[in-house]
């Protein structure tokens, strides 16, 4: 089993980056080039087995969350159907931990997967790239949302 990851620091506090992540129908939000997202059979977004269909870069993605828990700000999820890359058993998991040296947050994102032999190296470094591409996307969303004015109402 072939095992993708990535991790990265936030200056913002881990809730304020969890508030974004946690629901699981939020990637239109935060992952550039997602176009659409929606939960299947009117599930909500925080349910596990919830699936999420996204429109990403013009190509359709189904994805399960299998768990879900706001003690560790962690979700893992699954393919439904076939992967965008040639694997199999594709699981990832995307956590969000406290620093408390400065309340940051340290993230991190990693994929377990099977794949042939010759091709672990590959996948493993495009998907780590994926990740940290994703996790930039995450940065400026939590940036676009920290800079958000409260708007005043005029009399």
């Amino acid at each position: 089993m072939a095992k993708a990851y990535y991790s990265t620091v936030f200056e913002e506090p881990a809730a304020d980056i969890w508030e974004i992540v946690r629901d699981f129908n939020n990637y239109t939000v935060w992952v550039g080039g997602a176009g659409e997202s929606r939960i299947e059979d009117g599930k909500s977004g925080d349910a596990v087995g919830a699936v999420r269909n996204v429109l990403y870069q013009e190509r359709r993605v189904r994805q399960r969350l299998l768990a879900l828990s706001d003690v560790e700000r962690s979700q893992t999820y699954e393919f439904c159907g076939p992967p965008s890359l040639p694997m199999s058993g594709f699981q990832a998991t995307l956590r969000i931990t406290p620093i408390v040296d400065g309340d940051r947050a340290f993230v991190e994102w990693w994929a377990t997967f099977d794949c042939e032999a010759g091709r672990n190296e590959e996948l493993t470094g495009t998907l780590r790239g994926w990740f940290a591409k994703w996790l930039e996307s995450l940065r400026a969303a939590v940036s676009r949302q920290g800079s958000e004015e409260p708007v005043l109402a005029e009399h």
